[in-house]
């Protein structure tokens, strides 16, 4: 449905337009001039919206017992009624009064028309001097989340009142007291995030540098719908893709109905997806549309359990009204690594160990490592997939320690591919898991830094050694004893 039909309840005073005539004679002693007697009451209105009224046409007399009016239109509206407008009014003679001069056959749906075209003619025009009166709905008072708000000492004539929900209604001389009932509601964003695609989408992710973030924009639109432009707000760790895809429903809205912006901004977004009146005019109660897209997490982004890394998506619709931001946060980890040795005076002390290679990788047999970027001071990043001069070896510096930064949660496999000379290698990649919160374990046991100790082999006795000369002096003793024996035996035998 229409925007206008969606409000068609409180257009009911717009039917006694087709009564409108300029045969009001000049002697007639029922004829009446009445000015300061209308009111516009406007039911559950929405705190802090902006309700404004548009004197179209004002009433100069009327007689009540035949049934004649004298309408003129104003001065802001002569151009729509000889253009837009003039389907359905006319200026008799050329003079300022008008005729109703729509379809008497299908009153409602002329009305409606007109409606829609006087609104269309205010967007239009853009002028403060249409504008005949505006309030802004006042807050709710405790209890309730609507007001109300009241125009009243209106000059009798022919109204339009319009707000950012889209409320419209007519008022003329059988109908010196117009209430409206708000309808229509103030439309809500909600924003969620997703490491994949066909994921499942939250208010907070985890990803590595370099890796896409999805995001799902959903706005929960109202019959009435102006001027709705969405506003989404990257930081600087989060690189926008430059493509969106917009449903209504189950079903994809023509790139026709909307334009997609990233450029010529007059705050700091990162794009703008303005919505075309006519996709406006179809929108129903809650009917959803949702906006999904994609970015990349860069070289830019924040590390640690933090809220920095953010997406923040709002709606602006009517004259300036906006719905809350809603942010996503894209967080990124690091991992800090200590290889050592203990002392061999003092098992207690453990001694940095220089010289040790080591890859990262998300395969168990270490295969496939991450390849990183070095930021210097011993502290890497993982590289984005279009960067060169990467690496995917990490030697260790003299203290033994160093840090990969740039990691979504996960498992990791840290593989030592070369081990310091003189100690024993690994016998396999040491197991890290790096978990929602950032936190880093190894087993069971949270590891911050993960620590990796080499092992030193016994030292075995060396030629000319200390062993080899107890041995040759064992060996010349048992010569020795072996002589002493025989000459002995000897000596019995020869007695």
């Amino acid at each position: 449905m229409k925007l206008i039909k969606k409000i068609a309840a409180i257009m009911f005073a717009f039917m006694m337009v087709v009564s409108m005539s300029c045969n009001v004679k000049a002697n007639d002693t029922t004829a009446t001039t009445e000015t300061g007697e209308g009111k516009i009451t406007i039911n559950n209105a929405i705190p802090g919206q902006t309700y404004k009224i548009y004197k179209i046409l004002e009433l100069e007399s009327y007689d009540s017992t035949t049934g004649n009016y004298a309408y003129k239109v104003t001065p802001a509206w002569k151009n729509f009624v000889d253009g837009d407008g003039n389907a359905y009014l006319k200026r008799v003679d050329g003079t300022d009064y008008v005729n109703w001069v729509g379809d008497a056959t299908d009153k409602g749906a002329h009305v409606k028309e007109f409606a829609k075209n006087a609104i269309a003619y205010v967007k239009k025009t853009n002028s403060p001097v249409i504008t005949y009166k505006e309030k802004k709905a006042p807050d709710a008072s405790a209890g309730k989340t609507t007001s109300t708000v009241t125009f009243d000492s209106l000059p009798l004539g022919y109204y339009l009142v319009d707000s950012s929900a889209g409320s419209l209604c007519g008022l003329d001389t059988t109908a010196k007291e117009v209430t409206i009932e708000e309808k229509n509601g103030v439309p809500s964003v909600d924003k969620k995030v997703s490491s994949t695609e066909t994921g499942n989408y939250d208010t907070s992710n985890t990803a590595s540098i370099g890796d896409t973030v999805y995001f799902k924009t959903t706005i929960t639109a109202q019959p009435g719908a102006q001027n709705y432009v969405l506003h989404d707000k990257m930081t600087d760790g989060l690189t926008f893709n430059n493509k969106v895809e917009v449903k209504k429903g189950e079903s994809p809205v023509a790139t026709s109905d909307y334009t997609l912006k990233t450029s010529d901004f007059t705050d700091d977004c990162t794009f703008e997806i303005v919505f075309g009146q006519t996709f406006c005019d179809d929108l129903q109660k809650d009917e959803k549309i949702t906006v999904t897209y994609s970015a990349t997490l860069n070289e830019n982004a924040v590390i640690g359990n933090v809220d920095k890394n953010t997406n923040e998506t709002w709606l602006k619709y009517g004259d300036s009204q906006s719905t809350q931001p809603k942010p996503t946060t894209t967080k990124t980890f690091e991992m800090k690594v200590f290889k050592f040795y203990k002392d061999k005076n003092d098992s207690n002390t453990e001694k940095g160990l220089d010289g040790a290679v080591f890859t990262l990788s998300k395969n168990p047999n270490g295969t496939d490592p991450i390849k990183l970027i070095n930021k210097g001071s011993n502290t890497y990043r993982v590289a984005k997939k279009d960067e060169t001069n990467t690496i995917t070896e990490v030697i260790t510096p003299d203290n033994g320690r160093f840090t990969i930064q740039g990691l979504g949660a996960g498992t990791y496999y840290l593989t030592e591919i070369q081990q310091p000379a003189g100690y024993n290698k690994l016998s396999g990649p040491v197991t890290v898991v790096i978990d929602e919160n950032g936190k880093v374990r190894v087993g069971e046991s949270e590891a911050n830094p993960v620590k990796v100790e080499n092992k030193t082999g016994t030292v075995l006795p060396s030629t000319g050694g200390a062993g080899t000369t107890m041995i040759y002096l064992i060996g010349g003793a048992l010569v020795l004893g072996s002589g002493v024996v025989l000459v002995t035996k000897r000596r019995v035998k020869g007695k």
